[in-house]
């Protein structure tokens, strides 16, 4: 139960400085690195909290939930203790209606009420201490209903001093036993009843923030290829901020919450990369975004081919018209043409013959592109970088998705996330990292609030399972998963074939696995040439050349990635992360999986062949659909419209041109 916190009849509260109190409460989750970071959460989020909670003897134990509101309010939740018993663990689903940073406690206590009635279960229907038993159950009882007296709730106070009176030796054992485990009674000493020896944990954070940082959906587009053009002598002509306004409707009409823009800045002419990353770039290739940086500026400043601030500020006015965010590229880097490079070359790394470093990941070499060496001058260059961010905030950017955050200081994003929350708690960052484990752990916990995942990569139905487990139990206090189905720097080796199909199947999955998921443009069209054989990038990618592209030609997948935002947008169980259950599907090529938030259930059934029917039974666990007892529940498809009745045995034969069911799950 939930209660607001008041004064309690209570012996006394135990605290303890350090080790284990007076009621034991271990294993505390989540807590993030001993609470020196706090738990992720978004507004109205589902958030379990867990402990081991016991004592000696056989006194009956209970232990609470205590949340402090940002504004210091305190609210009680108890916790329930969870099979198997013998492991003593309790558990407790928050959420929290406010953003801003709460904390929580678990408070250990004896139960005096739960003691009385076990021993009354016991001993009163053998005739044991008959007379003892009723008196301590009504001294319980009494107390239960002073303390309601003193928040002046009169109904229960007489509800309790009724079932006080009750209790005696001449009233029915039966009578007695079904009163005090009857609802009313329960909930009444639930809320009134005495707690003893108190023994409350540290106080763990919890960072509540808006729902977007959990729940959106991305676009990703190159503003200079939208809208350019080549003119009567072969000349390019870049695309606009203005141009790229029809892009923009074109996303919100698919349902997108948020832009995602490659680097809008000055590019580099020192060692320009040309097509397919080129060392040798013709006088038209308008080289990478990321080489950020020439005589026209930097990292604030805009290419000049893009157009100016007011053509930005025009830009990002249409996208809030539309109801989308803008997110901005923050990559921290320079092309050796970048203002910082003379203003500032302690900020880079001087090799031993003289030459400033460039960015590497062998066998790739970015000659293109200096990296920062945050080491030399932390002060300057952190200082910098928050200025940098500021200056875009203010201009109205609200998301940054921040290039390779694993290939700098983990402090360094901890200082930053910190400084920019305390004055822009609602600005989003998405980390790109697809590197180890454990560094793209570390970003999630010191603030992130988005991070790409290793999605692109996991095809194979245990691969899947697998991954989303982890995602939504042991990381989900500090690792939020945009699962991203290409990017310009990935062409997944599933999509080379090229088969809609394939297109069609990982665009359900993205959708509906993850709250969030992005798409980068080119992909509704089927784009999926490889450099090369066995090479995971884009023939003529978009990074170095202009792409205009007709997003109407035939066929695409536009009205399925909108129809797929408007279920996600309908169903707040695609709008979480923390509770998903896969269903056994018989055969290796049928995922089957539900989601739960509240009453809404949605159970998606799909194939991983782009190229193949397949049937298969799927077995489904009614318990975790929310209807434990049900012989069937009614399925209605929200991609095709069909409806069904399934029982516990369900039958699907999927195949290429409907891949997938996406189902919303209720009794009738």
């Amino acid at each position: 139960m939930t209660e607001d916190l008041s004064p309690r009849v209570s012996k006394r509260i135990v605290r303890t400085d350090g080790g284990l109190g007076r009621i034991p409460v271990t294993g505390v989750t989540p807590v993030l690195e001993g609470g020196a970071y706090p738990v992720k959460a978004v507004v109205h989020e589902r958030i379990l909290i867990q402990a081991n909670v016991f004592r000696e003897g056989h006194d009956a134990v209970n232990a609470s939930v205590i949340l402090t509101s940002p504004g210091g309010t305190q609210r009680r939740v108890d916790m329930k203790q969870v099979e198997p018993m013998g492991l003593d663990i309790w558990q407790a689903h928050v959420r929290m209606a406010a953003e801003g940073d709460w904390s929580f406690r678990i408070e250990g206590w004896s139960d005096p009420w739960g003691t009385w009635r076990h021993a009354a279960e016991k001993k009163l229907p053998v005739g044991v201490d008959v007379e003892l038993v009723c008196m301590e159950g009504r001294a319980l009882l009494e107390r239960a209903a002073q303390h309601a007296d003193q928040l002046r709730v009169a109904g229960a106070a007489h509800l309790l001093r009724g079932a006080a009176e009750t209790i005696t030796p001449d009233t029915e054992v039966d009578e007695i036993l079904e009163l005090v485990t009857s609802g009313p009674i329960q909930r009444a000493m639930a809320r009134f009843g005495p707690r003893e020896l108190v023994s409350p944990t540290p106080d763990y954070p919890i960072r509540v923030e808006r729902r977007r940082a959990l729940y959106s959906s991305w676009y990703e587009f190159f503003p200079r290829s939208q809208g350019a053009w080549v003119d009567e002598h072969g000349t390019w002509h870049s695309g606009t901020f203005d141009s790229s306004h029809e892009r923009l409707e074109a996303a919100a009409a698919m349902g997108f919450h948020i832009v995602y823009l490659p680097p809008i800045h000055p590019i580099g002419s020192a060692f320009r990369k040309g097509k397919n990353n080129s060392l040798t770039p013709g006088p038209q290739d308008p080289g990478s975004p990321w080489a950020i940086g020439s005589a026209d500026g930097g990292h604030d400043a805009i290419h000049p081919d893009l157009g100016d601030f007011d053509d930005f500020d025009r830009f990002v006015a249409k996208a809030r018209s539309l109801g989308l965010e803008v997110a901005l590229d923050l990559a921290l880097q320079a092309s050796p043409d970048h203002p910082w490079v003379e203003e500032h070359p302690e900020w880079f790394t001087t090799r031993m013959d003289g030459t400033i470093a460039y960015a590497e990941n062998p066998p790739k070499k970015y000659q293109d592109i200096y990296p920062i060496n945050f080491d030399l001058d932390p002060v300057g260059i952190y200082h910098e970088v928050l200025r940098i961010v500021r200056f875009w905030i203010d201009r109205g950017v609200s998301v940054f998705r921040v290039d390779n955050p694993h290939t700098k200081p983990v402090e360094f994003w901890d200082w930053l996330m910190s400084r920019v929350y305390e004055t822009n708690p609602e600005v989003i960052f998405l980390a790109e990292a697809f590197t180890k484990p454990q560094m793209m752990a570390a970003l999630g916990k010191v603030g992130f609030q988005q991070s790409y995942t290793y999605f692109t990569w996991r095809n194979a139905k245990w691969e899947l399972e697998e991954y989303l487990t982890e995602l939504s139990q042991e990381m989900a206090s500090y690792y939020r998963p945009n699962f991203f189905v290409n990017t310009p720097d990935i062409n997944p080796f599933y999509l080379q074939s090229g088969n809609p199909a394939a297109f069609s199947i990982r665009a359900i999955l993205g959708a509906t696995l993850s709250p969030t998921w992005g798409v980068y443009s080119g992909y509704e069209l089927f784009e999926h040439q490889p450099l090369a054989p066995g090479k995971e990038e884009y023939l003529d990618s978009e990074k170095y050349e202009y792409r205009p592209r007709n997003f109407n030609a035939e066929p695409n997948l536009n009205l399925l990635l909108g129809r797929l935002n408007e279920i996600r947008e309908q169903h707040p169980a695609l709008q979480q992360l923390r509770d998903i259950h896969f269903h056994h599907a018989a055969h290796d090529q049928v995922i089957a999986y539900s989601k739960h938030d509240a009453d809404d259930v949605v159970l998606v059934v799909c194939s991983l062949d782009q190229d193949n029917t397949v049937e298969s039974p799927v077995m489904l666990d009614f318990d975790a659909l929310g209807f434990p007892g049900r012989a069937t529940v009614a399925v209605h498809d929200l991609l095709t419209g069909q409806e069904y009745q399934w029982g516990r045995e369900a039958y699907v034969r999927l195949y290429p041109g409907q891949p997938a069911h996406v189902f919303h799950v209720t009794a009738e």
